[in-house]
C-alpha cells in the first residue's frame, strides 16, 4: 500500500536482521499506536512490563523487546524469511560462518 501524499512513506530498513536505533517507533506514543494496531491486547502487555520495569536497563530491554516484536510482525522481509524457513527453502550456514560474519561487524552498540 502506498503513502497517501500527506504520510511519510515508509522508511526501507537498514539491515533485515537487525534494527537500528534510528529505526522504527522512536517515542513511547509512537511505540503504542503501532503496537495498538497489531491489537489492544499488545498495547496492554507492554505497558504492564514497562509499569514493572525497574529503571535504566530493565526499561530499556522491555522497550527494545516491542519494537523487536513489531518489527518481526510488521516487516514483509521477516515474514518473508519465516515463511521460507518454515516451507524448508532456506538455506542453512554453518555457525563458524555466523560468527565469522559477527566478529567483521565489531561490537554491539
Amino acid at each position: 500500500m502506498s503513502a497517501l501524499p500527506h504520510e511519510t512513506p515508509p522508511r526501507a530498513y537498514a539491515d533485515p536482521y537487525r534494527i537500528e536505533e534510528w529505526e522504527g517507533p522512536q517515542t513511547l506514543a509512537e511505540l503504542r499506536a503501532e503496537l495498538a494496531l497489531l491489537g489492544a491486547a499488545e498495547v496492554v502487555a507492554f505497558n504492564a512490563r514497562l509499569d514493572a520495569a525497574r529503571f535504566g536497563a530493565a526499561q530499556a530491554e522491555v522497550i527494545a523487546d516491542a519494537r523487536r516484536t513489531l518489527a518481526l510482525r510488521t516487516r514483509p522481509e521477516v515474514r518473508a524469511a519465516i515463511a521460507a524457513s518454515l516451507a524448508g527453502a532456506t538455506e542453512t550456514a554453518p555457525v563458524a560462518d555466523l560468527y565469522a560474519y559477527l566478529e567483521t561487524q565489531g561490537p554491539a552498540r
